[in-house]
């Protein structure tokens, strides 16, 4: 709980801080990298060269003092951070490194606008905020039976497999013979690939593609282009062009909170282009355990040589008792007669289950269009699940 003395001082100035949080957080991050170098490994060049990683870092602390007198706004989001350290490694002593850090450069930045009260009413908040993560990692670490910031295992390729045109399936299974971490659908995996050019190694997170069991683990990587704002791919594309069968990957522990619910509500599966990644473990794991249970599969994307793990999706499809399906082309041929052209567009499902789980994965912005749609048609937000990666892990789907 916030202090009396602090909680006035955190009011007033929430709106400075934010005003000028990109400013402070980059300088941050030079700061922070400047002594240790080290830490530049669990950060996304590409995020720190657009500028994502320092918006996202400043939102989340000033979020966190808006709202952490709202348990039931702030836990879903600490629990989404939490996994997403969890499968970094992330240690409680790396808080003590980012918190020193962060509050110098607040009153680097602002100067004498901070005053003393001002600086401890922040430094309490980074505290209260970093207390709730540790814990909360700490549950994750224990149930994983995975030690915070322990060397990550050796995984071993055993088949690379094109799931479409521009994405690759990649199966590990452990180089040791050591039985791999069980997960649950919908979860995703961390990978470490070396980046000698940077000197540096760059950790990448992929949902696992496959529905769990076998002593494997399954990941399925989209090569990614440059755009006008965004670089290439650096670990993907290195998973595309460089990682065959028989070398070797680093990968952390399986994590994230977007997981199928166990019971017996209907299942609604809504992405779009790689987002279908998470929702084919989904699948096969409701084909393989529980057929009888009620699914709908709703998938959008560009042509239907992009359409990835097609064949597994319809498979699973078949072999449920009630399994619907509804797929979208942007550019379908003249044999896609089973597909309805130009974007996804909900309204053509009839009957969706107002008592199921829906979850989304895809673009940010397919999210949002679908998630406005379904509380636009009395769908309870509890009830809507999604997956987001990027480094915006305290932004709420609007």
């Amino acid at each position: 709980m916030l202090s009396t003395t602090a909680r006035p001082l955190i009011e007033a100035t929430v709106p400075v801080l934010l005003a000028n949080g990109e400013a402070i957080t980059r300088h941050f991050y030079g700061r922070m990298f400047g002594a240790h170098p080290e830490l530049k490994n669990l950060f996304n060049l590409g995020n720190q060269a657009t500028g994502d990683q320092a918006q996202a870092l400043a939102g989340a602390v000033y979020a966190f003092a808006a709202h952490m007198d709202k348990p039931a706004v702030i836990g879903p989001v600490l629990d989404r951070i939490a996994h997403k350290h969890v499968s970094l490694g992330i240690t409680p002593a790396q808080y003590t490194i980012v918190g020193r850090h962060l509050l110098a450069a607040i009153g680097e930045v602002l100067g004498d606008a901070i005053t003393a009260d001002i600086a401890a009413a922040w430094d309490e908040v980074y505290w209260l905020m970093a207390t709730e993560l540790v814990a909360r990692e700490a549950r994750l670490y224990q149930e994983r039976d995975w030690q915070a910031g322990q060397d990550w295992p050796q995984l071993e390729v055993v088949a690379r497999d094109m799931a479409s045109a521009d994405t690759v399936a990649i199966t590990l299974k452990s180089a040791d013979g050591t039985p791999l971490p069980s997960f649950v659908p919908g979860q995703y995996l961390s990978v470490a690939i070396p980046v000698p050019e940077a000197g540096l190694t760059q950790v990448r997170q992929y949902s696992l593609s496959d529905a769990p069991g076998d002593d494997t683990w399954r990941i399925t990587v989209k090569r990614v282009t440059a755009g006008d704002a965004t670089p290439a791919g650096v670990v993907s594309n290195r998973l595309h062009d460089a990682i065959r069968v028989g070398d070797t990957l680093r990968a952390g522990p399986p994590a994230g909170d977007f997981q199928l619910r166990d019971g017996d509500h209907p299942v609604v599966l809504i992405s779009a282009g790689v987002g279908v990644t998470p929702m084919v473990s989904m699948l096969r794991h409701l084909a393989l355990t529980r057929p009888a249970r009620p699914v709908v599969f709703a998938h959008a994307t560009q042509d239907i040589s992009r359409y990835s793990h097609q064949h597994e999706v319809e498979t699973s499809l078949a072999h449920l008792d009630e399994g619907r399906y509804h797929l979208w082309l942007e550019a379908p041929a003249a044999h896609d007669t089973h597909a309805l052209p130009g974007r996804m567009d909900l309204s053509r499902i009839e009957a969706l289950p107002a008592d199921g789980d829906f979850y989304l994965c895809g673009p940010l912005p397919f999210m949002q269009a679908q998630r406005r749609w379904l509380l636009g048609a009395g769908i309870p937000r509890e009830r809507i699940h999604y997956e987001v990666f990027g480094p915006d892990l305290f932004g709420e789907l609007q």
